[in-house]
């Protein structure tokens, strides 16, 4: 089992630095103003959607779901717990709501300004600090 916990907070860790950076490159590429700039935030944006921010986001998914069926009962009765899993649904509403982003600028028909991305990438930071807390505290262990 610790092996598994192992590898769920690995790619728990690169789920978020992906889901920290591509709305970071979202600011810049709607800060530039060429089309080769243009061009390589396209293809930066797409690798790093789907080569490490996807698989990273599936396999913690299977890995947590692994991690929850050898408690489940406990689990099912922890609102610390049922709270984590609204917000792993969170990020993965944020994950898809990336990838709309993405197509737009793909597209070019991006219509939000850089302050918007820079307040967008503050998302997966307030949704980290508080599975954190909920994941390490168990506030509201009581069971249900």
């Amino acid at each position: 089992m610790l092996w598994i916990k192992a590898f769920h907070i690995i790619f728990v860790i690169t789920w978020f630095a992906g889901l920290f950076y591509l709305p970071r490159l979202f600011v810049y590429h709607a800060m530039s103003q060429d089309a080769i700039s243009h061009e390589r935030f396209k293809i930066m944006e797409r690798k790093l959607y789907y080569g490490i921010m996807t698989p990273s986001g599936i396999l913690a998914t299977i890995l947590g779901i692994w991690l929850f069926l050898f408690n489940s009962q406990l689990y099912l009765h922890s609102m610390w717990m049922l709270l984590k899993l609204a917000l792993v649904l969170v990020l993965w509403i944020y994950h898809f709501g990336c990838d709309y982003y993405r197509h737009q600028f793909l597209k070019q028909t991006n219509t939000h300004t850089h302050f918007f991305y820079r307040w967008f990438n503050e998302v997966p930071v307030v949704v980290l600090i508080t599975v954190v807390i909920l994941a390490i505290v168990q506030p509201f262990s009581t069971v249900l």
